[in-house]
């Protein structure tokens, strides 16, 4: 019943949860000594020379031959670029609120509209096992979203019409449409080939992908903040361990997209939760409170539902 665990997406996908918990950590560390933007950037410049590196590695060392892309790689690949930069950006300007807690809460929905982006734009049906294990995830991660705040489950729900649950419904909505465009463009790239090749089809995505946003990111920083780029050549040290853990992360979750739908990858990507909690307990010697651990359970819950269906 259980043989969902055993397959190839499932592994990636929770090898990618653990390298982004790891991004995130040394993200953090980066905050320090950078603001928001020069942290935003380093995950995407610094993560480039790693997505090339995977990329010729495939080509030369594998023997695996390049895709040739299309208009319609070139057009969900961009999308899903801007997307993604849109998705962080919002989800960013939410700590300026005082209550952030609630839209981060609702940017958690992105495995939900990913799967109504899969319907309208892919015609991926999402069967109603899925559709309740997934429920059952966004629940779980919202509730932990809210666990160390006053706010109780009714009151996050009768929330939905502020303007801070709007933006996190909206940082969601990219996400969402960010991981159903990935899946598109890496799928757009097998027919090229002489037969359908996921690690390549992800590889040449990424790379097309992160060169993109870190050239958009990089004319924004030179324009807009240009000293912040001062500081991130300083902290080139951990900025290539961010680059490393993001681009593999990265590279994980375009491999697993590309052989399952998105909004399926995204729910099972909710272990990266357990891992961020795991590491709280074991290393840092924190207590973790009983809403944080309902919301693990239902999180753990929607993810064996959703591999038994």
């Amino acid at each position: 019943m259980l043989a969902g665990f055993m397959e190839t997406w499932v592994v990636i996908t929770f090898a990618a949860a653990f390298l982004q918990n790891i991004r995130s950590a040394m993200q953090k560390h980066l905050k320090g000594v950078m603001g928001t933007t020069g942290a935003t950037f380093v995950r995407f410049g610094f993560g480039v020379p790693f997505a090339l590196f995977y990329l010729a590695v495939l080509w030369r060392g594998f023997g695996h031959p390049l895709p040739v892309p299309d208009a319609t790689f070139f057009l969900w690949a961009v999308i899903g670029g801007l997307a993604q930069i849109a998705a962080t950006f919002l989800l960013v300007h939410l700590f300026s609120f005082r209550n952030f807690a609630v839209g981060t809460a609702y940017s958690r929905t992105e495995p939900a509209q990913a799967a109504l982006f899969a319907l309208l734009f892919l015609g991926e049906a999402a069967s109603h096992g899925t559709v309740v294990a997934i429920a059952i995830s966004v629940v779980g991660v919202m509730i932990i979203s809210v666990a160390r705040t006053e706010l109780s489950l009714t009151s996050l729900v009768t929330s939905v019409f502020t303007r801070t649950a709007g933006i996190g419904l909206l940082s969601g909505t990219f996400f969402g449409l960010s991981a159903v465009s990935y899946r598109s463009a890496s799928l757009a790239l097998a027919p090229s080939l002489p037969k359908p090749d996921f690690v390549m089809q992800a590889s040449f995505t990424l790379g097309f992908v992160i060169l993109l946003q870190t050239a958009i990111m990089l004319a924004w920083i030179l324009i807009r903040e240009p000293d912040e780029l001062k500081r991130v050549m300083v902290a080139w040290r951990p900025g290539l361990l961010v680059g490393f853990a993001g681009a593999s992360a990265s590279f994980g979750w375009f491999m697993a997209m590309t052989l399952q739908q998105a909004a399926i990858v995204k729910v099972v990507a909710q272990v990266e939760m357990l891992f961020t909690f795991a590491s709280a307990v074991f290393i840092f010697r924190e207590w973790i409170n009983r809403l944080e651990v309902i919301g693990c359970l239902l999180i753990v819950l929607g993810v064996v539902m959703l591999l038994v269906f």
